[in-house]
């Protein structure tokens, strides 16, 4: 794509305007999350036609009622099996997933397992602000230790899930993760997703500024984001995001990349074979 073309997005041409002004609380990197992905999706010049977004239940999973494609809304936990059974009977759309860590984690954790294991074409971009912020703030899979919630109101004592790490054991053939503050840095690495043949697992540090912030007084909105590149991000910035970053062992970019056949591929060639030995 030309420089001339890939400066032309504007945001607005991707959103169903009709469902402004959108839910999101001020400060909250969700926004953040889906201009990045959509403006990957310009870059890549996909089709709203050929693009299928899949969401399920809480603040990550609103995010698709306002893309201009096709989009379906799901059940608790259950965008990925949603997205799977499109992707087969429909390989030739880009199918994302869009979900929150409390979605994706707890109730729609069996669903990323085997989905990495499976390896079929789709992207999945996990939103992680370490709480369920629709339904009343509480404590999450990714929620840190020691941080109150409505339901650890003396601090949470469980360990959090390393969300990639889960998803590089489980064969995911692409993983990589990014934060809000950095939208280039994440559209890029969205891009990349994108373009993987097979499972690609992307994990999005967001922060909810209303909820979790305040209780755990983590300041404004401006300091949260802030605190994504003096706590989370090293002073040096490397110029490709095919190389991990590393700050307070937290790394970023791709993380893993696995490149094995892909599940609906295989399946097809399994089919097709079946159906002329039969004959």
């Amino acid at each position: 794509m030309s420089i001339d073309t890939a400066a032309a997005f504007d945001v607005t041409d991707y959103l169903r305007k009709q469902m402004m002004p959108h839910f999101l609380c001020p400060g909250c990197g969700h926004g953040m999350a889906l201009r990045a992905l959509l403006w990957a999706i310009h870059d890549l010049e996909i089709d709203k036609d050929a693009l299928a977004v899949v969401s399920g239940i809480g603040c990550a999973g609103r995010l698709s009622a306002y893309i201009d494609a096709n989009t379906f809304h799901v059940t608790h936990g259950r965008p990925i099996a949603y997205a799977t059974g499109l992707a087969l009977a429909r390989p030739d759309l880009h199918v994302v997933v869009i979900t929150g860590d409390g979605d994706c984690l707890a109730i729609g954790g069996n669903h990323l397992i085997h989905a990495c294991r499976r390896n079929l074409k789709l992207t999945c971009l996990m939103l992680n602000n370490e709480v369920y912020g629709m339904t009343g703030g509480q404590v999450s899979p990714t929620t840190s230790q020691s941080r109150l919630t409505t339901t650890t109101p003396l601090g949470n004592a469980e360990p959090h899930f390393d969300a990639c790490a889960l998803a590089t054991a489980a064969g995911a053939g692409f993983v990589g993760r990014e934060v809000t503050r950095h939208v280039p840095k994440l559209k890029e690495l969205i891009k990349a997703g994108l373009r993987h043949e097979g499972f690609a697992f992307i994990e999005i540090l967001s922060d909810c500024t209303e909820i979790f912030g305040r209780k755990n007084e983590m300041g404004s909105s401006p300091e949260m984001m802030m605190r994504q590149k003096s706590e989370l991000r090293p002073s040096a910035y490397r110029d490709t995001v095919d190389t991990p970053f590393r700050a307070n062992d937290l790394p970023t970019g791709i993380l893993a990349r696995n490149d094995r056949p892909e599940y609906g591929a295989a399946y097809r060639s399994a089919a097709a074979a079946a159906r002329n030995g039969a004959r």
